[in-house]
């Protein structure tokens, strides 16, 4: 038997990246996954590769009415969430100086009103004793330059873990946040201008880690499947750092 056999798990952003290898872990490991994403030809095609015991719906986790109807797919196979993975969220850079409305707007969008009302709106689905995962990063206390509105939206994040760890704690529901580092994901590539910077970037970014190079997807998947199973069942309110040491050393 896998760590989540039998269980209902939801994960936002699952198109690619992190959301998608770690849909493709819980699936592995015996639970049904509802996977969320903005673009239907990638989210078909995440549903595809991850094979069995899969639901993809389209939205946006900005959008309150895409995620009523997330939560609507879930209610309507007769199901209860036991895991919640809000991972869906993005940035991009922008000195203070360049920092516009818009980008506020959608960085914090996303990033916080989107965790915020996915995380409210599953509470009627919960099930006592779920794991509720948040994606975090470690921008949030490092204070990179031009990652200022971004760092902001993932602070806000982490409070909110600490709060919803507190508030549900009499449904024995976990909050945790998985605070990543440089994982070389789709969401990285995209943050450059093109390629030959996206591969600048990259480098750099392995080079500031102590271990020496960029996290993998996979690897992120597997602390959030920890964090999601029963190997976690004393853990709440924590921050799991995926960083290779880089807010560590």
């Amino acid at each position: 038997m896998g760590q989540l056999e039998g269980r209902t798990a939801v994960v936002t952003g699952a198109n690619s990246g992190i959301g998608l290898a770690s849909a493709r872990r819980f699936a592995a490991e015996g639970a049904h996954v509802f996977i969320t994403g903005r673009r239907q030809e990638a989210l078909d095609a995440a549903v595809s590769e991850i094979g069995a015991n899969v639901t993809g719906v389209c939205g946006d986790v900005s959008d309150l009415a895409d995620l009523d109807r997330i939560y609507a797919a879930v209610a309507e196979q007769g199901r209860r969430i036991d895991v919640l993975f809000a991972n869906a969220g993005g940035g991009e850079f922008s000195s203070l100086e360049q920092v516009t409305e818009q980008h506020f707007d959608a960085t914090f969008d996303t990033n916080v009103k989107g965790t915020l009302f996915t995380v409210q709106k599953a509470l009627p689905l919960l099930d006592d004793g779920a794991s509720v995962i948040l994606t975090g990063s470690t921008a949030a206390t490092k204070g990179e330059e031009a990652f200022g509105v971004y760092a902001a939206s993932k602070a806000a994040v982490r409070s909110f873990a600490r709060t919803w760890a507190n508030e549900l704690r009499g449904r024995a529901i976990r909050v945790n946040t998985l605070v990543l580092g440089p994982i070389d994901t789709p969401g990285i590539t995209g943050l450059a201008a093109d390629q030959e910077q996206a591969e600048r970037l990259k480098g750099h970014l392995a080079g500031v880690v102590p271990l020496g190079r960029m996290g993998r997807p996979e690897e992120a998947a597997a602390a959030a499947l920890f964090l999601a199973s029963d190997q976690s069942s004393f853990v709440t309110g924590i921050e799991l750092f995926v960083d290779g040491g880089l807010n560590q050393i």
